[in-house]
């Protein structure tokens, strides 16, 4: 970053804290209404009404320097960037595929053919529960 861009960027940064500062200084629309009925806005530095002028006016002031500047430090950036790449994967390595070859049937597991038998299986070959007949769980929870 050169010397000019630097300056142009703190000043840019000063006008940005001024803004707020302005900003945050300013009265709302309803404190005009208080001024009227002797809120007491006749004392201060400025008058009554001269406040809100010299505000407004400050912060138009500030903004157009702050667009200025804004327009100011792109410019110097797209001058100053204009040998670099527009983007960070420009100049990323490529990084090389690796081909896998095809599984085959062979590497896969041997799973155990299902037969039609099973299919017509009966109660029979079920295997057997041990529950307690339905008279006796009764008499338990008595």
């Amino acid at each position: 970053m050169n010397t000019m861009q630097t300056a142009v960027l703190i000043g840019h940064t000063i006008i940005a804290i001024l803004i707020i500062i302005l900003v945050l200084l300013q009265r709302g629309k309803g404190a005009d209404a208080g001024a009227a009925f002797g809120s007491g806005a006749s004392g201060t530095v400025f008058g009554a009404s001269g406040s809100s002028n010299f505000f407004s006016r400050a912060t138009a002031v500030m903004a157009t320097l702050f667009f200025a500047s804004s327009l100011t430090l792109a410019y110097m950036s797209a001058q100053h960037g204009a040998d670099r790449p527009d983007s960070l994967l420009e100049n990323a390595p490529v990084a090389e595929t690796v081909q896998q070859e095809p599984s085959t049937a062979e590497s896969l597991p041997d799973i155990p053919e299902l037969s039609d038998a099973g299919s017509t299986a009966t109660n029979a070959d079920l295997p057997a529960l041990d529950v307690p007949p339905e008279g006796d769980a009764d008499e338990r929870n008595e």
